[in-house]
């Protein structure tokens, strides 16, 4: 990573903080960046084996590209009540 990477990294982790978003990042055991598409991942694998959470995904422009969550993919759509 460059320069550019690591002030948006900071500034990433910075928003997070500030608008009480801590969750996409809270939890995380690695953090990735990937050069495909400019994003960061942030990695809730322990030790890269054990999984509980698809890992969150936010660009250098700080858009929350997923919000990673369970492994079993999103939570299910509500239904209506007859």
């Amino acid at each position: 990573m460059g320069t550019k990477e690591l002030e948006a990294l900071v500034a990433v982790l910075q928003q997070q903080l500030a608008e009480g978003r801590a969750g996409h990042v809270l939890g995380t055991w690695t953090i990735h960046y990937d050069k495909d598409r400019s994003a960061f991942t942030f990695d809730k694998c322990e030790d890269g084996v054990y999984c509980e959470e698809r890992p969150a995904v936010i660009s250098l422009d700080r858009r929350v590209l997923d919000p990673g969550g369970p492994i079993g993919g999103y939570p299910p759509e509500p239904t209506a009540s007859a």
